[in-house]
């Protein structure tokens, strides 16, 4: 039961976060969303791209941007091998120790350098508050089943039964490409994969499948200091086009694949 709870997130904690994404089951087959968190590093994520493209299978990296910061490079080769990318804030910070307004200044100053609409709080932690001022902007996209590699106390094997219990037609599955969780994800992902693979299931990223998302200028321009009227405000919210003012709030509106 405990094991369960850890590895597969109940249906109550997910209540707490409305309107995130836990899982994007496929209408036709069986599909999977191989997701890391943390990096990028010079250490792991270069070794773990080159598995992907060995595997055949593309992913979607949620980075620190103090990581993408020092290692610019890295992050742009991610994109350049046709992954996705995703804000994991600045500071890899958890959203119940800060206040909304430094949490959101966080996210925002990690957007300056990510530019995605795709956003997963660190440890799945996240205030009422802290969600619904996300979900005007991002969408918030956690996970079905996280594998536990960074503890040091399971085994790669260990791990890789976790996937083969909990794993599932649209499945959101976590691992790290940071050291603490190296040892075991150098073992257990390529092992995972190639047992989803045999099982039929097909590797999408996050994006793969339509959706709709909203981008309100105005409330991020809040978080920012600038004031509504005419203060320059940053180049990346262009990322989506203007379609919608209503009560001097600033809408986007795009579908994207």
């Amino acid at each position: 039961m405990i094991e369960r709870i850890l590895c597969r997130v109940p249906m109550w904690y997910r209540m707490l976060v409305p309107g995130a994404r836990w899982r994007i089951p496929a209408l036709k087959g069986k599909s999977i969303y191989l997701t890391f968190d943390d990096g990028p590093i010079p250490e792991v994520t270069p070794w773990v791209l080159d598995q992907l493209d060995e595997l055949g299978i593309k992913a979607t990296f949620f980075c620190v941007a103090d990581n993408v910061r020092r290692y610019p490079e890295l992050f742009e080769e991610i994109r350049r091998r046709g992954h996705t990318v995703g804000n994991h804030t600045y500071h890899h910070i958890q959203g119940i120790f800060h206040s909304t307004r430094e949490y959101m200044r966080d996210v925002y100053d990690a957007h300056e350098l990510i530019h995605s609409r795709y956003f997963r709080p660190p440890h799945g932690h996240l205030r009422f508050s802290q969600n619904r001022e996300l979900s005007h902007s991002f969408e918030i996209v956690m996970w079905d089943v996280v594998t536990r590699d960074y503890n040091a106390e399971l085994s790669p094997e260990t791990i890789v039964g976790y996937v083969k219990r909990y794993a599932r037609n649209g499945s959101i599955i976590v691992f790290h490409d940071s050291l603490k969780a190296e040892k075991n994800m150098r073992v257990a992902m390529p092992e995972a994969v190639r047992w989803l693979q045999s099982e039929g299931y097909h590797f999408l990223r996050i994006g793969d499948a339509p959706r709709y998302i909203a981008w309100d200028e105005d409330r991020r321009r809040s978080w920012y200091g600038y004031k509504k009227s005419g203060a320059d405000f940053p180049a990346s919210s262009n990322l989506l086009t203007k379609t919608l003012t209503m009560k001097n709030l600033t809408f986007s509106l795009q579908i994207y694949r």
